[in-house]
């Protein structure tokens, strides 16, 4: 199953465990009925700010909401990292770490020039984040105040508020998220 199915398959599953109805669902998570309707019959592919928001309502990190099983593995090589590709703005994530045992969560993430990512404010109410740049230029809009990050500039988020990530340069932004849950 490629990583949509599964990514459905695990929203659907999720949902029902909760005994939500899809009209619950979208209230919840401020995804209209038949955007989650198709998401979980595989006829919509989610945006990073639809799978945001849906992992906000269920109460998971993005990194939970995509990973069904969490490797326990010490080592986990570059090729067995999951990683996903937002279908809008080719925005890529790839899960570098994520454990039961530590509430850590290391995502690399790239996006792509002049494309941005919303996040909305009920993503940060149960984690901390610190983002450092690794390669190229991003703009963090966070509340009402405006970060600039070029490489080696790190940011770390403070009281939860409405994120736009922006990559206004012309090469891709290659950036690490350093997630602490709880």
């Amino acid at each position: 199953m490629d990583i949509e199915a599964q990514l459905a398959q695990r929203i659907a599953d999720l949902r029902a465990r909760r005994g939500w109805t899809l009209a619950e669902f979208a209230e919840r998570s401020g995804v209209s009925k038949s955007m989650l309707s198709k998401v979980e019959r595989q006829e919509a592919s989610p945006t990073a700010t639809i799978l945001l928001r849906l992992a906000s309502a269920l109460g998971l990190t993005l990194a939970e909401l995509m990973a069904e099983q969490v490797a326990s593995d010490r080592f986990l090589g570059k090729d067995a990292q999951p990683g996903w590709i937002d279908p809008t703005t080719g925005y890529h994530r790839r899960q570098v770490y994520l454990s039961p045992a530590l509430p850590l969560e290391l995502v690399e993430v790239h996006m792509p020039p002049g494309k941005r990512v919303a996040v909305p404010a009920s993503s940060y109410a149960l984690i901390r984040q610190v983002v450092w740049v690794l390669e190229g230029r991003l703009v963090i809009e966070e509340g009402d105040q405006t970060t600039v990050l070029g490489p080696g500039d790190r940011l770390e988020f403070g009281p939860p508020a409405d994120v736009m990530y922006r990559n206004d340069g012309e090469v891709v932004a290659r950036y690490l998220v350093a997630v602490v849950r709880g």
